[in-house]
């Protein structure tokens, strides 16, 4: 669990009540349904509009990334690679063919099984930077999701305190609805912008520092694999691939 996002989380709250209450406002008038639906479900419909339906369920899944990152592998990794390696320098390349149905990870079994078919180091490069390519461009796509949403609540804010607004007006010879279309007008604006500034652009670049750290990691098995491919000495992978982390 990440304490950091659950911190920053709460301190948004507090910076937003506590400026309220310092101000001697009441913390209710941030209640706003009519507000709430303007922003929150405007924003849901645009994205929707923005995605196709299973970049934006992506997006949505890795959104508790932000709380709760992938676990890093690397020196699993390493160790690994390096186990490898040293039974292919003593075994020879088919040797490693015991370790396929053992290998979770779909890009490392699939660099493995390279090398077991013989590719030289120049067609696994090759090979592999291009599954890296694929996969980070995947991932940063529906990392937008949120910063997609970041960028399209405090334009429907405005939209919410617009709509507000003509309510205030329609209702200018009754001024006791006139609080509730100005409540709407301001709040909505709160809601587009503090929603933007304080949640979903954060969460987007906590997952976008995830999927770099994920896409190091696949560099670096691909710098494991090319060494073995080469025959470089064991202790020399391992060396090199501790530098990524």
């Amino acid at each position: 669990m990440d304490r950091g996002s659950l911190i920053g989380l709460g301190l948004a709250g507090v910076a937003i009540l506590g400026g309220q209450a310092i101000e001697g406002g009441e913390i209710g008038l941030f209640l706003q349904p009519t507000a709430f639906v303007i922003v929150v479900l405007g924003t849901l419909a645009a994205v929707l509009l923005h995605y196709p339906l299973p970049v934006f369920v992506q997006g949505v899944r890795m959104g508790k990334w932000a709380f709760r990152p992938p676990e890093p592998e690397g020196m699993t990794q390493i160790r690994r690679i390096v186990q490898w390696a040293h039974t292919a320098r003593q075994e020879g390349m088919l040797a490693l063919e015991r370790h396929v149905n053992l290998t979770h990870d779909p890009y490392l079994r699939d660099g493995l099984k390279l090398l077991i078919d013989g590719a030289d180091a120049n067609r696994l490069r090759e090979i592999l930077e291009v599954q890296i390519v694929g996969f980070e461009t995947a991932e940063r796509q529906a990392a937008r999701v949120w910063e997609v949403a970041g960028g399209y609540a405090p334009t429907l804010g405005i939209l919410g305190a617009v709509i507000g607004l003509i309510h205030v007006m329609e209702n200018l010879a009754d001024p006791g609805k006139l609080g509730t279309g100005i409540a709407v007008a301001f709040v909505a604006t709160i809601y587009g912008v503090g929603l933007a500034n304080l949640v979903l652009l954060p969460i987007a670049n906590k997952i976008k520092f995830s999927i770099a750290r994920r896409v190091a990691e696949r560099e670096m098995i691909c710098d494991g694999l090319i060494g073995i491919a080469q025959g470089d000495n064991p202790r020399i992978i391992e060396t090199r691939l501790k530098g990524y982390l």
